[in-house]
């Protein structure tokens, strides 16, 4: 995993940007992105340059810790997460043209292989909707856009088993 940061302003944040190219590095990716929060009409798919993306609204999942350690505001984060060398890219849930408008929470980023490093990319939302973007490798990237902002629940996500 390839990963460089820039200083945030005003602060010692450092912004994320990491690239996966393999399943063990979109793990991770999948981790941090977690619970992130985007508008259908945020992902796009540029044929052209095989390249989907969409605009998220990521849960600072890496600084919990010292927020709760210095009785610190909870963060979120604008991330663009984006996957290259894209062949295809296929919905499931509501039909684009009627659910642009939803919110929509991501609970995984996953990989499914084809053989021979192809396969699909994954992205799993809750309420059943999924995105499966069907690759020649795994080329994904997560990187912050945004200065972060405090998040408006002020609550850790929760996954009860």
């Amino acid at each position: 995993m390839t990963a460089s940061a820039a200083r945030v302003q005003g602060g010692s944040e450092r912004p994320l940007r990491l690239r996966a190219d393999d399943v063990e590095d979109l793990q991770v990716l999948s981790a941090l992105a977690q619970d992130a929060v985007l508008s259908a009409s945020e992902m796009t798919w540029d044929r052209k340059r095989r390249r989907f993306a969409c605009l998220i609204n990521r849960f600072r999942w890496e600084a919990v810790q010292e927020s709760e350690q210095r009785d610190l505001h909870l963060e979120r984060v604008q991330a663009v997460l984006a996957v290259d060398d894209v062949v295809a890219v296929r919905r499931q849930g509501p039909a684009p043209e009627v659910s642009q408008d939803i919110v929509l929470s991501l609970l995984m980023l996953s990989f499914r292989p084809d053989g021979d490093g192809t396969g699909r990319v994954v992205l799993t939302f809750a309420g059943d909707a999924a995105v499966e973007i069907e690759v020649e490798a795994i080329n994904v990237t997560l990187q912050d856009v945004t200065c972060t902002y405090e998040a408006p629940s002020q609550r850790t996500p929760e996954h009860p088993e």
